[in-house]
């Protein structure tokens, strides 16, 4: 791996905006299941099924274990959204692959309670900055069903290419689903998305702005 910063665990925070990506833990259990429960039909349509019949959706701890296990071996970075010190969502860098690639997918879920503040698409740039930039990814990319207008809203605010479209790329609430690709790589932001986000601007002309511990 790549990069002179801690892979894992990590909390990225902006102060800003009271925003912080950090490891979800065992004991944001309850919050998790009230924002779920909350969003039950608000992220119904975007949620990832199993397309295995009678496979099961593991726990809430067995999830927490999971994402350890990968954070550990650099397989991805995921994160919980915290929004003014309370659970609101999660963001996972996933499907990392070093050596010749070094690319990320970003996922992402958001309480429909803070939506529309623009904590998506600040959670994604840092995420961004932090995978390229700090990790030393070299590409990023989104997938994102085209029905999906307020996650299209995101990439477009960030700059991130549209790449075109895969047909049948996952299994979305319960059948297989077209989503379009969107993706940055270093070149396309040198300086990071994030300041350029605060301003604006778009694109990445500034540099990255957030605070890691």
């Amino acid at each position: 791996m790549i990069g002179d910063g801690p892979v894992w665990p990590i909390e990225l925070r902006d102060t800003t905006a009271a925003v912080t990506l950090r490891p979800l833990r065992r004991g944001d259990e309850s919050a998790w299941r009230e924002v779920r429960a909350f969003n039950r039909d608000w992220l119904r349509p975007w949620d990832a099924t199993l397309p295995v019949p009678g496979q099961e959706t593991p726990s809430f701890r067995s999830m927490v274990r999971m994402y350890d296990k990968q954070a550990k071996r650099g397989q991805s970075v995921p994160f919980a959204i915290e929004v003014a010190g309370e659970f609101r969502g999660q963001l996972t860098v996933s499907g990392i692959t070093w050596g010749s690639i070094l690319s990320g997918q970003i996922g992402y879920w958001i309480d429909s309670r803070v939506a529309g503040r623009g904590i998506t698409p600040l959670a994604v740039a840092m995420a961004t900055d932090h995978c390229l930039f700090s990790l030393g990814l070299h590409r990023i990319e989104i997938n994102i069903r085209p029905e999906n207008a307020a996650s299209l809203r995101v990439v477009e605010k960030l700059g991130f290419r549209d790449e075109g479209l895969r047909r049948n790329y996952m299994h979305i609430d319960g059948r297989w689903s077209d989503h379009r690709t969107f993706a940055l790589t270093v070149e396309d932001v040198p300086h990071g998305i994030l300041a350029a986000f605060r301003h604006g601007t778009g694109g990445g002309h500034g540099g990255p702005g957030v605070s890691r511990a």
